[in-house]
């Protein structure tokens, strides 16, 4: 199989070719960095976020910050500059109308993903789950206890 790939063409193979980590069975499409980073004009702009293609060409004029910030990032890993704006539940889901495929394994880093707030999340860790309620029961406790000892006392 001496086949030239060109840069510009997708990772498309059959679908259950995994040697190459193209495509898998459930047929998402894999793009290698340098296919994506040919893709950086007002006419044809991919973004990676989290490791997530999108091509986002037809959002340019429509994204509220303007295309200028999108343009920035076309044909490169977003994936910072997507999470330091704290986008919402809603451009996150968005984002599911643009997507395209996945990053080629070869080309993903290899560091731990940071935590995302996920304001949908069913399970959450965070302190202020319990402490809250705690407070708010030692204070009714403290105000029961206070009007009970005055009523006592009057």
């Amino acid at each position: 199989m001496d086949e030239d790939i060109n840069d510009n063409s997708v990772c498309a193979c059959d679908d259950n070719v995994k040697e190459n980590g193209e495509t898998t069975e459930s047929s998402v499409q894999y793009y290698t960095l340098e296919e994506i980073r040919a893709h950086n004009t007002c006419k044809n702009t991919w973004l990676i976020i989290h490791d997530t293609v999108y091509d986002i060409t037809s959002f340019l004029e429509e994204h509220p910050g303007g295309e200028e910030v999108l343009l920035e990032q076309a044909g490169a890993d977003a994936t910072e500059s997507f999470e330091d704006v704290g986008h919402s539940t809603d451009a996150r889901e968005m984002l599911e109308q643009y997507y395209i495929g996945e990053l080629h394994m070869d080309d993903r880093k290899n560091e731990k993903p940071k935590d995302v707030y996920n304001p949908t999340s069913k399970e959450s860790s965070s302190w202020t789950t319990w402490l809250i309620p705690v407070i708010a029961a030692v204070v009714v406790g403290i105000m029961y206890r206070y009007y009970t000892l005055e009523h006592k006392s009057s």
